[in-house]
């Protein structure tokens, strides 16, 4: 039997997943951001018609890391893609393939439902990150510059 099982996340799962959201935003230095609760995973992930879906990663029954993904689109491809949100193992298992894995199956499940890409972001300093998203044959967007209308600037401009 394999040390690694990825598996599709249950709702029993969620307290799990908001642990490992705290873990990345811990490792991010982005812990006071987080503000989601195990109730608004239920609701979202686990909602009859989910926009948000998740791989949990175990090690020899351990929960050791996920992936957080949903779907996008694409008008110049006419196709859905798949958006990675998170990706995190924690560090007592990584250098197991565990990080790897998660991405070849959510490739798998891009594949299977006719996406044409999949993309996600990751931070500038973060070079074991980029290393290793370079190592597979992904490629920088740096044409391209995220922006986000969060909080207060998102309320006060939907007036």
């Amino acid at each position: 039997m394999s040390q690694l099982v990825i598996r599709e996340a249950a709702r029993e799962d969620a307290p799990q997943i908001l642990e490992f959201i705290k873990d990345l935003a811990d490792y991010e230095k982005m812990s006071d951001e987080v503000v989601a609760t195990v109730e608004d995973i239920e609701q979202t992930v686990f909602a009859e018609q989910p926009k948000a879906y998740c791989l949990i990663a175990e090690w020899e029954g351990q929960s050791a890391g996920f992936a957080l993904y949903f779907y996008s689109y694409s008008t110049f491809l006419g196709k859905h893609g798949i958006y990675l949100e998170d990706l995190f193992v924690k560090p007592e298992f990584r250098g197991k393939r565990i990080g790897m894995t998660l991405l070849k199956r959510l490739s798998k499940i891009a594949v299977d439902n006719d996406c044409k890409r999949m993309d996600w972001s990751v931070l500038d300093w973060n070079k074991p990150a980029i290393e290793f998203y370079d190592s597979i044959g992904a490629k920088p967007q740096k044409e391209w510059l995220g922006y986000r209308l969060t909080g207060e600037a998102l309320s006060k401009f939907a007036e």
